[in-house]
This record gives C-alpha cells, sequence and structure tokens, in this order.
C-alpha cells in the first residue's frame, strides 16, 4: 500500500527539520557522546558502537547505530551468554537514561530515521506482522515514537503497541510530533514508564503462541 503523506508538514517539513535537529544535537551533545564513548571503551570493551540491522521505511534494512551496553561473554562451548547475564550495571544505566541511543542521531542524519516515528524493531519479526501491522513500515521509524510516550516498554501487548504506531502513520502533525518529543524529554528526565524491556516476549515467540492457540 502506497503510502499519502497526511499534509504539507509531512510531505515537506519534516524531514529537512529532522536532519537540522540531530545536527544540532550531535553539535551539543558530543561532549557527552565521546565521555560516554570512552566510558563504553573501558569497561565493555570494543567495539563501542552496537550495529544491527533493523527494517526502515518501506521495509528497507538499515544498519541501527547504538552504544554498546554488553559485554562479549560466552559459555565453555563459545556461545554467547543470554542477554540478562551479558547486560551489566553500565549498560543497564545506558539503556534507563537512553545514553544508548544517541548515536541514532548518526541514522537520522543518513535519513534512515526520523526523530519521530515506530521505532525499528528487528528484521527477523517482518513475517509476523498483519498487513495492517506493516503500515508501520510506511514512514521511516523513530528515535522515539507515539507507543514510547504511552507506555514505553510497559505496553501491555504488541498489538496495542503497533495500533499505537499505525494511529501515528495515518495522522502526522507538527504539533504531535512537538507532543512526542516534549513528553519522551519528560520520561526520559523521570524515568517515567521505565521497565525491563523483557517485560514483553520476542514478536515472533508471541505471534507463534498465538497460533498454537488458534490451531
Amino acid at each position: 500500500m502506497t503510502h499519502k503523506p497526511y499534509g504539507f508538514y509531512e510531505r515537506w517539513f519534516k524531514r529537512p527539520q529532522d536532519f537540522l535537529c540531530a545536527l544540532t544535537a550531535l553539535f551539543v551533545l558530543s561532549p557527552v557522546m565521546v565521555v560516554v564513548a570512552l566510558l563504553v571503551r573501558l569497561k565493555l570493551g570494543s567495539p563501542v558502537l552496537f550495529k544491527q540491522e533493523r527494517p526502515g521505511k518501506d521495509e528497507q534494512i538499515f544498519k541501527l547505530y547504538k552504544f554498546r551496553s554488553m559485554t562479549d561473554e560466552k559459555d565453555e562451548d563459545g556461545h554467547l551468554l543470554p542477554d540478562s547475564q551479558r547486560l551489566t550495571k553500565f549498560g543497564h544505566l545506558l539503556r534507563f537514561t537512553s545514553l544508548d541511543e544517541l548515536p541514532e542521531l548518526f541514522n537520522i542524519l543518513k535519513g534512515d530515521m526520523a526523530l519521530v516515528g515506530p521505532r525499528p524493531l528487528l528484521v527477523k519479526y517482518l513475517p509476523w506482522y498483519t498487513s495492517e501491522e506493516h503500515q508501520r513500515h510506511n514512514v521511516r521509524p523513530g528515535l522515539t515514537g507515539w507507543a514510547q510516550v504511552n507506555g514505553r516498554n510497559s505496553i501491555e501487548s504488541w498489538e496495542k503497541r503497533f495500533a499505537l504506531d499505525v494511529d501515528y502513520v495515518n495522522k502526522i502533525t507538527f504539533l504531535r510530533d512537538i507532543k512526542i518529543i516534549l513528553l519522551t524529554i519528560k520520561k526520559v528526565l523521570i524515568s517515567e514508564d521505565i521497565i525491563d524491556p523483557g517485560i514483553l516476549d520476542d514478536f515472533d515467540d508471541y505471534r507463534r503462541k498465538q497460533h498454537g492457540q488458534h490451531s
């Protein structure tokens, strides 16, 4: 389904605004990013950046950048330990404060992402979306989004998260983006609605369970 921009803002203004905001943020936050990069190198080793393929606009795959938040610890067979065992206190702090997300500003500059949009999830989830849920990929994914400011990780189900994403995609406005950005800043500053990211099952596991229940 071809996505038709909702209005003038989405069609002409949103992308230049994102580029200028990301460029300004990188300039202002560069000292913070340098300090975080040094701490990651000292506490977690190299590489400093975590790179992972994610689906972007029109489900085109891009590499998302984050600051590394886990070690490379492996078991005796050479397999990586579970995420919960590799996430250190420092890594948890990076995630808790959202500092690990700062390198995504480079993704915004490149045009892979926007400031506001549905969060880019894992590539392996693509086969499990419904036709309506696929609409979340009709626009660039965001550093923050409508679902994140309406509960962040504490939203009870994947369906609710995706419904909020699709609702955003279908009505992108300047005032709504400003509201989402301000709410994001508020939530980060007061650590509101931030809980264990593992509160929800992996989406593919979640859908397999649903299919099993209905088969």
